[in-house]
């Protein structure tokens, strides 16, 4: 599907802001709110806007730790690997898996109310798992999140724009095609 530049504006924005009112979202983009909701259900409707999510404190739900934990499984085939990523992304404390290349196989995002939840689940759940040959426990100390993605498609656009733009400019001044157009005059 392709994207026009209101379109990417549209998904900055509701990034940053997903509460946004269509209203708002329409005078920031500058359409109107008819237009804006149908371009709004349009990205939703084919699959760009995946859905919207709200951000939470986690000492509120009890989340006193959250770790990363590197796998490294014994053997690697299709079936084993999906079977392994879908088991753990099952896991109510984990918040995402994550499969990687170099000497880990896979990186796991976790949050547990306790080290002894943390140490559980690392032994029982991970650890016990007959594909797993090593895990390795990461403490998160701090984390800091941006909830905007970038957009390398709009960026692409823009400069291809500017590079056009540019092009027909220098024609419009004189530069470049003025010799050809003097030869015809005679």
């Amino acid at each position: 599907m392709p994207l026009d530049r209101i379109d990417f504006e549209i998904l900055r924005l509701l990034q940053n802001d997903a509460r946004r009112s269509n209203k708002e979202l329409a005078a920031a983009v500058g359409l109107a709110p008819s237009s804006c909701l149908e371009r709004v259900r349009r990205l939703e409707r084919e699959g760009v806007i995946l859905g919207a999510h709200a951000r939470v404190d986690p000492g509120a739900l009890g989340i006193a730790l959250q770790a990363m934990i590197a796998v490294r499984l014994g053997e690697h085939s299709a079936p084993l690997v999906g079977g392994f990523m879908d088991a753990l992304a099952a896991h109510p404390a984990v918040l995402a898996v994550f499969y990687i290349s170099g000497a880990t196989d896979f990186l796991i995002h976790v949050a547990t109310s306790t080290v002894d939840e943390l140490r559980a689940l690392a032994v029982d759940a991970i650890s016990a798992r007959p594909e797993v040959a090593h895990v390795e426990t990461s403490l998160v100390f701090d984390l800091r999140r941006s909830s905007l993605l970038p957009n390398y498609r709009g960026a692409a656009q823009e400069k291809t724009k500017a590079k056009t733009k540019g092009r027909g400019s220098k024609g419009a001044r004189g530069g470049g095609g003025g010799a050809a157009r003097g030869r015809g005059r005679g």
